[in-house]
């Protein structure tokens, strides 16, 4: 009989198994996780949090409908598309996105470790690498199939009948640019849920901690954050008309879009690289 703790080593799978490709094995596991994430407790709260901006268009609608303003920006009246690229930024970019990053992202390997389940996986002849991604996959696909429809109903809610024409290309924008925050903050806390002890606690000092005070401060650090560049794009994703003025007001600097894009994608390349080496490499200390 043993007591104490278990400990799983980089070399967990059994010997004399033929080792699955990376790709098959990221897709098995994916396969795996999706089903669960869609059907587990985060999804609920993933559903609440995304029905908040829901609620507020319908609120929204309903003081237009009796030809008040809903909001004001420096004076002037912002509808239609306008309020909706402003929930866009200030709902879904500077906290829908980020929260559910880190309690996706975080949780990919620590609830693997918290439920004991990790030595299944670790003792199949797949790469350790492979489960990472393979669930972060997952990740992304159960968090789109959430946050994206919101997107829709809170724009045809928002947006007058007569502007869908104009408006739903930058929509379309506006739904890239979402997935592309959900895959970014993904990658950097699925590296800091595979590296660190605490990772759901350093996640959300990073989102609503080190971001926040970055963006506020003057100087170059705010551009060592995934939030700077996401917010940038903002208003480029907005179409050619007063609202964009109103709404590029609110930011101090827009870099390019090629600058934001290559950035982002480096980002998530990199912790996505560095996430999988962490599993790759770290000694799991499982708890009897």
């Amino acid at each position: 009989m043993t007591t104490g703790h278990q400990a799983i080593g980089p070399s967990g799978h059994q010997a004399g198994r033929q080792t699955m490709s990376f790709f098959a094995a990221s897709r098995r596991v994916f396969d795996l996780s999706l089903g669960e994430m869609l059907w587990s407790r985060r999804t609920i709260f993933m559903a609440l949090v995304v029905g908040g901006p829901v609620l507020l268009a319908l609120i929204v609608k309903g003081i237009e409908m009796y030809g008040m303003s809903a909001l004001r920006v420096n004076g002037q009246r912002v509808a239609g598309f306008g309020i909706f690229g402003v929930m866009i930024w200030m709902l879904f970019l500077r906290f829908i996105v980020p929260v559910l990053g880190v309690f996706y992202g975080t949780a990919l390997m620590a609830d693997e470790v918290e439920d004991k389940t990790v030595t299944y996986l670790f003792t199949r002849p797949i790469p350790r690498g492979a489960v990472l991604i393979g669930k972060y996959l997952a990740y992304l696909t159960c968090t789109m199939l959430v946050v994206l429809p919101s997107v829709m109903i809170v724009y045809f809610l928002l947006v007058p009948f007569s502007q869908l024409p104009s408006t739903f290309g930058n929509l379309l924008i506006d739904l890239g640019l979402l997935a592309l925050g959900l895959a970014v903050y993904g990658g950097v806390f699925a590296f800091v849920g595979a590296f660190f002890k605490r990772p759901l606690v350093i996640g959300l000092v990073f989102a609503f901690g080190w971001e926040q005070v970055t963006l506020a401060l003057p100087g170059y650090l705010k551009q060592f954050t995934v939030a700077y560049y996401l917010q940038a794009l903002v208003p480029h994703a907005m179409p050619p008309d007063g609202v964009t003025s109103i709404l590029q007001g609110m930011f101090r600097d827009n870099p390019p879009v090629a600058v934001c894009l290559a950035w982002l994608f480096a980002y998530l390349g990199v912790f996505l690289w560095l996430a999988s080496r962490a599993v790759e490499r770290k000694e799991y200390i499982l708890e009897q």
